[in-house]
């Protein structure tokens, strides 16, 4: 079977044309997961499919069967090269600024696919901005976040490399397109606040579980920065990027977190969809 690593799009299982793309170009109400996949395998598979399953339910009322959504997967990896970065995208056919008679049946979800080149992540350190800022629906990885490419740039132009946001509350909560976790010394310390519960995030919190290391969940505000012993950002790229700043606070570097973190992150199983 013929591969490629140029980026490839499958909507529904068959490669999607030009015509039926366009209409998804400016389209946002969607949701997706991100997933880097080495040698045909791929971590948290389902963490994946529960991020899937619940965002489904909540946007559209209707979710496809897990057996479904790994078959599609299946099939775009079958025609991709063994190291890819993998893009799973569910949307409904009527698009945004529409709703469904208020007795219709939920409709059947529709799912792109896509593969592209395979990504790290930066390598880091990184300096954060923050910035108040509050997803809609944090729980939900949708698309059409205008706001967050907005604060990275931003951020960017001042000499950052990118943002983190803080509630009404002054809380960190998450990056542009990251998590956060911390290192008291001690313990990971993750943020208390409405986010994104990340799969990588998920991931590594089950295995350092695991491996019974102590961890916390708690609010962190900026005035709690100078108190701890390091900072990273994750996502689906990587376990773990170092912060070095966040505003005008500076962190350590704490290559011992980031190792536990890499670690963690290798001991979950990797599996074929």
């Amino acid at each position: 079977m013929e591969t490629t690593d140029k980026p490839v799009a499958w909507l529904d299982g068959r490669p999607a044309t030009a015509a039926q793309l366009t209409p998804l170009a400016f389209a946002g109400y969607a949701h997706f997961t991100a997933v880097q996949v080495r040698g045909g395998l791929l971590r948290g598979l389902d963490l994946h499919l529960a991020r899937l399953r619940a965002a489904s339910l909540e946007m559209f009322g209707r979710a496809l069967p897990d057996a479904d959504v790994r078959a599609l997967m299946r099939e775009a990896l079958a025609r991709a090269p063994e190291d890819v970065s993998l893009t799973v995208t569910v949307y409904s056919a009527p698009g945004e600024f529409t709703a469904p008679a208020a007795d219709a049946a939920p409709e059947r979800p529709r799912v792109l696919v896509r593969t592209g080149p395979p990504s790290d992540g930066p390598t880091g350190p990184l300096a954060l901005a923050t910035v108040d800022h509050e997803r809609p629906l944090p729980a939900v990885k949708h698309v059409g976040e205008v706001a967050k490419t907005y604060h990275l740039r931003n951020a960017v132009r001042r000499g950052f490399d990118d943002a983190v946001f803080v509630d009404r509350r002054g809380r960190l909560s998450e990056g542009t397109i990251w998590n956060l976790a911390f290192w008291d010394g001690e313990r990971v310390v993750w943020p208390d606040a409405e986010m994104l519960a990340g799969t990588m995030m998920s991931t590594v919190r089950r295995q350092l579980e695991r491996r019974s290391v102590p961890q916390v969940v708690r609010p962190v505000t900026v005035k709690d920065l100078p108190y701890l012993s390091g900072a990273v950002v994750m996502n689906s790229w990587t376990p773990a990027v170092v912060v070095r700043r966040i505003g005008s606070v500076e962190l350590p570097a704490a290559p011992a977190f980031t190792d536990l973190l890499h670690d963690a992150h290798q001991a979950e199983p990797a599996t074929a969809p």
